[in-house]
């Protein structure tokens, strides 16, 4: 039996422009993630991740469906997901990351 890479199996499969159409759905739909969907994506329940950024979970809860964040509670979030935060512009078609101030 051969082992074939995901990426022989789609190159078989998909013609390129449609590969690259998936990736941009998916990319796109990564980008809409609120922040519960963020929390499940990385298998984590609500306690767990609250114990993580030492908060209730309540507190949690309450985040997760605000609206409007602090940067420094969304980073809080972020970094004990594993992640890191990253904030982004989008000018005139151009993404431009922006960096923090130490």
């Amino acid at each position: 039996m051969t082992n074939h890479t995901w990426s022989e199996i789609k190159a078989k499969k998909f013609p390129p422009v449609q590969i690259q159409q998936i990736d941009d759905a998916v990319e796109q739909e990564l980008l809409e993630m609120d922040l519960r969907s963020l929390r499940e994506a990385a298998g984590l329940t609500q306690e767990e991740l609250a114990q993580r950024v030492a908060i209730t979970q309540s507190q949690l809860s309450k985040l997760e469906r605000r609206e409007d964040f602090r940067l420094s509670t969304l980073r809080r979030y972020v970094t004990a997901l594993g992640g890191q935060l990253e904030i982004v512009a989008v000018v005139d078609g151009k993404r431009i990351r922006l960096s923090q101030s130490v």
